[in-house]
């Protein structure tokens, strides 16, 4: 496509940003967009090398230069990054009308899956057969988790001030319990003061040419489309109620977590299972599973917690259940459309900026120490089946893992997936379904 002298860019006129041979139609980018829904495996990381090579790669859509461009810019929000990536693309594309398409079919194949896979939890999760399979799933997870920092770890750990901010990150999280936002904020600011930061990026395209007027007007009407249905609720059942109460939660983590959906989850678990008491660790981590072994953005565990907590609930059930489900999934994917509406138009002169540079490293260097945090308390909860309470000297109770209690068959299938994820590069699907009959295989194996 020719690209066109200098015509302004607004938020639903951007086709001009992008230098491509063949624009595609609104229906050929939806079936595309559909088909990275239903393939999307892997978690963000895989999702991410999906669009790659759907959208830069087989069809040119987009070149190279914008599409790291939108996904470092992507990288800087709360949320899922890949729905979000998914959505700015769109933007790119075919406006806002492309990024609402490009955004929703990225989440809709997973979302349906994981809902009906969460009613049958909740049906039968207690089954010898289910809970078989669920032990390899879960162990499955840790070597996910293993897999992203890895992946992480090379991109994050440049300099000896990323690995400070690494290890800085894991301990203020496990063992003094600082609030996730206050460590991701403190991560930034560090970043962008002390780290020598690299030169900005020279874009290719021009800025676009969007007022202050245009950003409040987009951001207000995304806003109101996102919290409309939370104010609805607030005034006719109440804060307290079980709805009131999800749609709080999940707003907030909406806003304050960064890092992608690994980073979301070391907030949503000491929300859901530690402070709300909504689910079990276990059923926690059996979410985590559902989600790592379905197509669509990892933090679609959102879905099965919500569902679970209507579920569970007194007074709950099937309809209490449904409603919570489809609010925490609102709340989770609707701010992105906010973001990106809004944000997206000013993103390439964040881009150029050095500090912007310096603290979205900082902040990858956190990540990493976010999903230390993590793997911890996941591993202390699928390796072994009792713990006990520490004191530390600063007042803080630990669980920390009884060594006997450990689940050695939990060990073996969790080390065979990490050493499939990192040393063979076997795919998602194979790792898990692998881990699934080999958990299969054990339960039959000791069964009486």
């Amino acid at each position: 496509m020719r690209r066109r002298d200098c015509e302004p860019c607004t938020p639903t006129s951007v086709s001009a940003l992008v230098e491509n041979a063949a624009a595609p139609s609104l229906a050929d980018l939806a079936r595309a967009s559909l088909k990275i829904g239903c393939l999307g495996f892997g978690g963000p990381a895989g999702q991410i090398a999906l669009m790659h090579r759907i959208f830069v790669e087989e069809h040119q859509w987009i070149d190279e230069g914008h599409y790291l461009h939108a996904l470092n810019y992507c990288m800087l929000l709360p949320g899922p990054e890949a729905q979000q990536l998914a959505t700015y693309v769109g933007w790119l594309l075919h406006g806002v009308r492309g990024g609402v398409l490009a955004g929703a079919l990225f989440v809709l194949p997973g979302a349906l899956v994981v809902f009906a896979l969460a009613w049958l939890y909740a049906l039968h999760g207690q089954a010898p057969v289910v809970a078989a399979l669920f032990l390899g799933v879960k162990a499955a997870v840790l070597a996910f988790i293993a897999d992203a920092l890895v992946r992480i770890g090379r991109r994050a750990l440049k300099s000896r001030i990323d690995a400070a901010i690494a290890l800085a990150a894991l301990v203020a999280l496990y063992l003094f319990g600082v609030p996730f936002p206050l460590v991701i904020v403190s991560a930034g600011v560090t970043g962008a003061m002390l780290i020598e930061r690299e030169p900005a990026h020279e874009m290719a395209a021009m800025s676009p040419a969007v007022s202050m007027r245009q950003t409040t007007a987009t951001a207000a009407l995304w806003g109101a489309a996102w919290l409309g249905p939370v104010a609805v609720i607030f005034v006719t059942a109440g804060p307290a109620h079980l709805l009131g109460q999800i749609s709080l939660l999940f707003s907030k983590l909406a806003v304050v977590t960064f890092g992608g959906a690994y980073a979301v989850l070391a907030y949503l678990q000491q929300q859901a299972v530690d402070v709300h008491g909504w689910l079990t660790a276990g059923q926690m981590i059996d979410g985590l599973g559902l989600a790592e072994t379905t197509p669509g953005p990892l933090i679609l565990v959102n879905q099965f917690v919500g569902f679970l907590a209507g579920w569970q609930a007194d007074g709950g059930g099937p309809g209490l259940a449904v409603a919570c489900a489809v609010l925490a999934s609102w709340c989770t994917f609707a701010p992105s459309f906010l973001w990106i509406f809004a944000g997206a138009p000013h993103a390439e002169r964040l881009r150029r900026n050095r500090y912007a540079v310096g603290a979205l490293r900082a902040i990858t260097a956190a990540v990493l120490g976010v999903i230390l945090s993590l793997a911890i308390w996941f591993g202390q909860h699928v390796l072994f089946s009792a713990s006990r309470a520490v004191c530390t000297p600063w007042n803080r109770v630990l669980d920390v893992p009884s060594l006997p209690s450990i689940d050695w068959i939990a060990a073996l299938i969790a080390l065979g997936a990490a050493v499939g994820l990192i040393r063979y590069r076997l795919g998602a699907v194979t790792v898990v379904v692998a881990s699934a009959l080999a958990g299969l295989a054990s339960g039959s194996m000791f069964a009486d």
